[in-house]
């Protein structure tokens, strides 16, 4: 059961993965029009300019449950990586109640009034020519620490796998999975 649960969650991992990935892509071709634009042909756009950051936050703030799940965050490894599997997974997932479900859950929740803010307020750009519906980017904040939130269950899941059934599981599974998508 525990396994089928994981697979789900690795699956909305690989999705925000590619979503995160999509708009990298969008932000290069943003940011490259914008600075062709301005260098080549003496033209610039404050609009550009504000979709760099904003893309730049979906990057950010949804590419973190993602590295979550795939094991790209910081992490002081030099006493985690000589400890066995079953001590890590431990770690893992005392860690990531006590720390990471807890301070997403805070920051998620602190931040909902910011964006109700934004939205009744009808927040735009100050600048001229700048972007509508701030409410849209700020909304993200609290979206993507209740998704880190949601993907923590799935990161303890998945140390719960990897306490049960060690490293050689988690590469099987990992390859399975892969093949099934």
């Amino acid at each position: 059961m525990l396994i089928k649960i994981e697979s789900f969650f690795n699956m909305i991992s690989k999705f925000l993965g590619y979503l995160t990935a999509f708009a990298t892509v969008l932000m290069v071709i943003n940011v490259f029009v914008d600075a062709m634009g301005r260098y080549l042909f003496d033209w610039g756009s404050v609009g550009l300019q504000e979709m760099e950051w904003h893309l730049l936050s979906v990057v950010i703030l949804l590419g973190i449950p993602y590295a979550l799940m795939e094991e790209g965050h910081v992490r002081v490894d030099v006493i985690y990586d000589r400890l066995g599997h079953r001590k890590r997974a431990v770690i893992n997932i005392i860690g990531t109640i006590i720390f990471i479900m807890t301070f997403s859950l805070l920051i998620a929740s602190g931040s909902i009034s910011f964006v109700v803010e934004a939205f009744v307020s009808g927040e735009t750009s100050n600048d001229p020519g700048g972007l509508p519906y701030r409410w849209i980017v700020k909304s993200l904040i609290p979206f993507s620490f209740f998704l880190l939130a949601f993907m923590s269950i799935g990161y303890i899941v998945k140390n719960i796998n990897l306490f049960r059934y060690g490293d050689g599981f988690q590469k099987t599974q990992k390859d399975d999975i892969q093949e099934n998508l």
